[in-house]
């Protein structure tokens, strides 16, 4: 029986799950938010009770700090060294890393290195890593990487046609993300199934503020949306997903803005918020839906329209596909995005969707298709904690 720790850890944020191993049992989770700001927000969650704190939280040392606390403070653990491993999600992990890995000096620095690919996401990762080595001296800590899954896409569908030479010696290609969440629910599609997720193809559509889709092979990822940077793919919250690259220069002469700017407009400004002009939330488009707002219907058919065009190529490059799956915050909880997306690839790929029940799935695994289907449409929960547990465990030998 061992106590491992599961780490998410953003640029303002630090999520976490503490897990009773081999059990699976989540003992307690939570979050610290709005880290680095004037007021933080602790929340812990365990035995079916929340607790919310507002303090400051200055760093993310700080924040492991008032976690570890709590865990002792609360009960939920008698003394620090029941905990006996961490695991850290690592958004980028570039071509270094096609799996977990047991952390040492060597991949702290491949870490960091890769940070200029993943600004906002890599440096707090290492921050965060520092402060639980410091506040846990003696366990050991792994690194599960979003990139990891996606190695094994073949140079067709990771390189881009640029110059050879931009990524030969600029590393220039294509990583995705979400690789833990699309390997997860692509395993859980399977077990489903009852059947070997090796002779299996699947279409996985992880879809949240931030989204990508998967095809997979097998078992194993042979395209994924998202490019170099979680910027590419489909339309998200705020991002704008794939553009004509002449769109950036245009715009920079006539806004007269510099890269950073435009980094800003099309991370943070674009997606459904900047074609709305109403929010980054499906859940506020949604209401303007059904107020008949035009810039919200025109964002919803936007949106539909991308992810149906991705995965229609990807039932093409795929030849055949068994299962598809939805995830994340829109994919799990969103019936009225799932059954446009569904609606408008029915007909192209032979699906019979339970529209009923689908209108009544939010956050909980079901079967939305009929027998009829010639794809089973599955919505399953994501839980990328917990295979950074399992990951955890196995690495460490716990």
């Amino acid at each position: 029986m061992s106590k491992v720790i599961s780490v998410n850890s953003g640029s303002s944020s630090l999520k976490f799950q503490l897990f009773d191993m081999p059990s699976e049992k989540v003992l307690a989770s939570g979050q610290a938010e709005r880290i680095g700001l004037d007021m933080g927000i602790f929340t812990i969650k365990y035995n079916g009770e929340k607790v919310v704190t507002k303090l400051p939280l200055p760093d993310h040392k700080t924040a492991v700090d008032i976690l570890l606390k709590n865990l002792k403070d609360l009960g939920i653990v008698e003394s620090l060294d029941e905990i006996k491993g961490a695991g850290h999600r690592i958004v980028q992990g570039g071509a270094y890393f096609d799996g977990s890995i047991v952390v040492d000096d060597d991949v702290v620095s491949k870490v960091d290195e890769l940070a200029e690919l993943a600004p906002l996401h890599n440096h707090a990762h290492l921050v965060c890593y520092e402060a639980f080595k410091k506040a846990l001296p003696d366990i050991g800590h792994v690194f599960v990487f979003d990139t990891a899954f996606h190695q094994t896409m073949t140079p067709e569908s990771y390189l881009f046609p640029v110059p050879y030479d931009w990524y030969t010696q600029y590393k220039i290609r294509r990583y995705g993300a979400h690789g833990t969440s699309h390997w997860y629910v692509n395993r859980r599609a399977a077990e489903l199934m009852e059947k070997d997720v090796e002779s299996l193809n699947m279409i996985t559509c992880h879809l949240g503020n931030g989204a990508s889709i998967t095809a997979i092979k097998d078992g194993k990822c042979v395209n994924t949306s998202m490019g170099l940077t979680p910027l590419g793919g489909i339309m998200m919250g705020t991002r704008s997903g794939d553009i004509d690259p002449t769109i950036v220069f245009y715009m920079m002469k006539k806004l007269e803005c510099t890269p950073d700017e435009m980094d800003t407009f099309l991370n943070k400004r674009s997606g459904m918020l900047g074609v709305s002009g109403i929010s980054s939330d499906a859940r506020d488009i949604q209401a303007a839906v059904e107020e008949g707002n035009e810039r919200a219907i025109l964002t919803v058919n936007l949106y539909t329209n991308r992810v149906v065009n991705v995965v229609g190529g990807y039932y093409a490059q795929l030849g055949h596909v068994d299962a598809m799956v939805f995830t994340a915050g829109l994919g799990e909880n969103d019936n009225f995005t799932r059954e446009r997306i569904l609606k408008g690839l029915e007909e192209a790929l032979g699906l019979s969707i339970d529209y009923e029940l689908n209108s009544k799935i939010h956050g909980k695994e079901c079967l939305i298709s009929k027998p009829d289907s010639k794809i089973a449409v599955y919505v399953i929960p994501t839980n990328e904690e917990l295979v950074i547990a399992r990951d955890t465990v196995r690495l460490l030998g716990l």
